[in-house]
């Protein structure tokens, strides 16, 4: 018994360090963008091209992640990936020119989803061999990551503007994480369960997605359309809708943190005593009810409350829709992932398009929509059932 837990402890850990690994890697090079913008003479517009270089990266890299996931398994995967991740961090310290740069950094996104597939394949895997729910602890550690990183930055800048030292401090760092996660990884990836409904079609050996694939897709793809829209429009609603002063226009994006952190650290307990798929219904139902009376209502202090009912009910969709992904197999995962990725950079621009013709008002009710659509589309997923051990 105290073998088994040790082992549990000794993989949660591991796994927990490649969630930190990412959220690390992602916030060490975005945290030097005026950097690099300024070295590189980048406008407005290619600035903005270079980020969604990324984020396309990662959202078209679907097909090769599941063909890598299949051959690879994910605790290969994992350490390739995020070693690769290390060798992005290094390419763009030194990068020539802004061509370069696009590459670099479109590899960065290829690297982003086929770690953020196996790391999250792996915190599935615990779950389903030692029964015991993990998920949600796992979101969180990205986030921790990110703050470390943000730390690193803070710290290093102000001893060297140095982008090569930078960079490749934060390298190292990658490379202490991927040792030390390296053995504790798990050698299986989950069994994928049986569908009630009869497999997709395979066309020149890609599996097309069954119905349920498609609902917990949606799901993920709301749900992040959900986390980046807040993130991104929340400062600029309270300062201009909400009539908040600018020095308190950022405590939006705090507020909705800090309740992701926290309810991330919780939800594993929420998962075992409820189940996952009370957990996103009615926490994305939460979060769109909260923000929709908010809106109406007007004013700063209903918009942080609405903000804290997003941030307190979204968190945990992401993480079981992972769960219930990974259990369907490589494929089931990979485009999920994918979808996920693409909600999130589809969310903030979709919400500019809609503020653009109407107002901000509208678009931040548009949020709320996809975070109701999340607890529709919960309904048509089979999420497993776990014990606590």
């Amino acid at each position: 018994m105290f073998r088994a837990r040790d082992e549990y402890r000794r993989s949660q850990v591991a796994i927990a360090a490649l969630f930190c690994l990412l959220g690390f890697q992602y916030a060490t090079w975005v945290s030097r963008i005026p950097t690099l913008k300024t070295r590189l003479d980048l406008s407005e517009a290619e600035l903005g091209l270079l980020l969604m270089v990324c984020g396309g990266g990662a959202a078209i890299s679907f097909p090769l992640v599941a063909i890598l996931t299949r051959r690879l398994g994910s605790r290969r995967l994992a350490v390739l990936s995020a070693l690769a991740l290390g060798a992005v961090l290094l390419a763009l310290s030194v990068t020539p020119n802004y061509p370069v740069t696009l590459l670099i950094v479109c590899c960065d996104g290829i690297a982003v989803g086929c770690l953020n597939v196996a790391m999250n394949a792996q915190a599935a895997a615990l779950e389903v061999r030692y029964r015991r729910t993990t998920m949600a602890k796992m979101h969180a550690t990205f986030s921790a990551g990110s703050l470390a990183a943000a730390l690193l930055a803070s710290g290093v800048t102000a001893l060297s503007s140095s982008l090569p030292a930078h960079f490749g401090t934060a390298t190292v760092v990658l490379v202490l994480l991927v040792l030390a996660a390296r053995s504790g990884l798990l050698m299986e990836d989950p069994t994928p369960e049986r569908a009630a409904e009869p497999a997709g079609k395979t066309r020149r050996g890609l599996t097309l997605p069954t119905r349920v694939t498609i609902w917990m897709g949606l799901a993920m793809a709301f749900g992040t359309v959900t986390e980046g829209a807040m993130n991104d429009w929340s400062a600029l609603y309270l300062k201009d809708t909400a009539g908040a002063p600018a020095e308190l226009a950022p405590l939006g994006i705090a507020v909705i943190s800090v309740m992701m952190v926290l309810a991330r650290l919780f939800a594993d307990r929420w998962r075992t005593q409820w189940g996952d798929e009370r957990v996103v219904r009615f926490g994305s139902a939460l979060a769109g009810a909260g923000l929709a009376v908010a809106l109406l209502a007007g004013g700063v202090v209903p918009a942080l409350l609405g903000f804290a009912c997003v941030g307190l009910g979204i968190a945990a969709v992401t993480p079981c829709v992972y769960v219930a992904a990974a259990r369907q197999g490589s494929d089931a995962l990979a485009l999920v992932a994918a979808m996920g990725t693409t909600g999130l950079l589809a969310g903030p621009a979709m919400i500019g398009f809609i503020a653009s013709g109407t107002s901000l008002a509208w678009g931040m009710g548009a949020v709320a929509v996809s975070a109701l659509v999340v607890s529709l589309c919960s309904t048509r997923i089979r999420f497993p059932a776990l014990a606590d051990a």
